[in-house]
């Protein structure tokens, strides 16, 4: 069977970068398939490139490869690395675009190996010091998908270096938490969890900046058009909406702002 090799990274599609890489993997497996995720993470934005490779993963099939390029430090002392999580592997840079998928094996106790990549025969022959997608990360990723074992490939580690993510905190009836990311739609997703909110949707109270949102909605389709509404996303995850628009231009909001949930008390 056909494996298959997913590419996620911030190279865009104008200049090429992305075809040259799938060029260099067909020639080592020819077989392989090869899905794009993205190629669209903003400019060296590793958080970016961290959770869209998080929310994908999990919904391919055991055995997948995937190499993923958001790499501000190409060509500097940071390590490229490969790494066994639970069923899957991935390529890049130890940079933190794993941190995700390596807390969730942990949370899972799922099978975690993790090598340096210092093995260069198993790169192209001439490495370019800004381009590590096309001379390292694609034809390591290539071989990993012709059956080369991962252990071969480089040194086993055990630190690979971890992003520092935000996390919610815990405020006098609720949850202090942060937008994480905002999609192509300018929906604004945070970082609070289905599991933190109000058993009864209707007992939330949503404060980001000098504006509130009561209550929370299943779909879209519940609120009106340009109603500003709360929903959890498809990643389970609390985020701010405007039906038919975009809640980051109507808030003028960005990464990192602070969002306050609490429960509405009860009518005396």
């Amino acid at each position: 069977m056909a494996k298959i090799i997913t590419l996620l990274t911030d190279f865009g599609l104008k200049d090429g970068y992305p075809g040259i890489m799938k060029g260099v993997i067909w020639t080592i497996a020819p077989d392989a398939h090869i899905a794009d995720l993205t190629h669209s993470i903003s400019p060296q934005n590793i958080l970016e490139g961290a959770l869209a490779l998080a929310r994908a993963a999990p919904y391919f099939p055991p055995e997948t490869v995937h190499i993923g390029v958001v790499d501000p430090g190409v060509g500097t002392e940071r390590r490229p690395i490969a790494a066994q999580l639970g069923d899957a592997f991935f390529v890049g840079p130890d940079n933190g675009l794993f941190s995700l998928l390596l807390e969730d094996a942990e949370q899972k106790g799922a099978t975690i190996k993790v090598v340096h990549l210092d093995h260069p025969g198993f790169w192209r022959p001439t490495v370019s010091s800004v381009f590590h997608g096309r001379d390292i990360f694609a034809p390591v990723g290539a071989w990993l998908a012709s059956k080369i074992r991962l252990e071969e490939l480089g040194t086993p580690i055990t630190d690979p270096v971890r992003l520092q993510i935000p996390r919610p905190e815990p405020i006098p009836g609720g949850w202090r938490g942060a937008i994480l990311h905002m999609d192509h739609f300018g929906n604004l997703s945070t970082n609070i969890p289905q599991s933190l909110l109000p058993a009864q949707a209707r007992d939330l109270r949503i404060r980001l900046g000098e504006v509130e949102i009561r209550g929370l909605k299943r779909a879209f389709g519940e609120g009106k058009p340009g109603e500003l509404v709360a929903l959890v996303d498809s990643a389970g995850q609390l985020s701010i909406c405007v039906v038919n628009g975009s809640a980051a231009e109507r808030l003028n909001s960005k990464i990192g702002d602070v969002i306050e949930i609490r429960a509405q008390r009860p009518k005396k």
